[in-house]
């Protein structure tokens, strides 16, 4: 598995190296810790990469006006409400990330090539990121299914900075 850091990791602020730090501190369990801490649908989204139905995912049409979204398994803050639009693809989908929140690798299951996004401090399988399609000014959509992700409906931490994935 190769994580390929942020490019927006490179700031060179006080501020940007704690965030960093602390979003770089990987979580490790066994995969008994995550089965005890996850439900059987987030276990295997999460940690098998599986995917939900489209559709089927609490915040697909959810768009609150304010607040964020992080992991479901460790709590690291990854999207704000603001990035989030309606693709119409059945999942979640946010046109930008808080940065060094989300990792990416290349996936080449099912006989395709795509870029898998996950949770830069506990591995988690998020969704994927397809960029070009010029939904949004960033020209990317993060497809992330809902299980794998939770809604803070508090304001974005200040520390907390947006940009493209790719």
């Amino acid at each position: 598995l190769e994580l390929r850091p942020r490019s927006a990791c490179s700031l060179p602020t006080t501020l940007h190296f704690l965030r960093l730090q602390y979003v770089m501190s990987k979580i490790t369990k066994t995969e008994n810790e995550w089965r005890e801490q996850l439900s059987e649908v987030e276990y295997k989204v999460l940690r098998e990469k599986d995917t939900e139905p489209p559709g089927s995912g609490e915040y697909d049409k959810f768009k609150p006006s304010q607040g964020y979204f992080v992991c479901k398994g460790c709590g690291n803050p990854l999207y704000s409400a603001a990035a989030k639009f309606n693709s119409g693809c059945g999942w979640p989908a946010y046109d930008k990330c808080f940065n060094g929140g989300v990792a990416t690798h290349t996936d080449k299951s099912y006989g395709m090539e795509r870029i898998e996004i996950l949770c830069a401090k506990c591995d988690g399988h998020l969704g994927h990121v397809f960029v070009g399609e010029g939904m949004t000014p960033t020209n990317e959509r993060h497809c992330v299914n809902s299980v794998s992700v939770k809604y803070i409906d508090q304001p974005v931490p200040a520390e907390l900075t947006e940009s493209k994935v790719t």
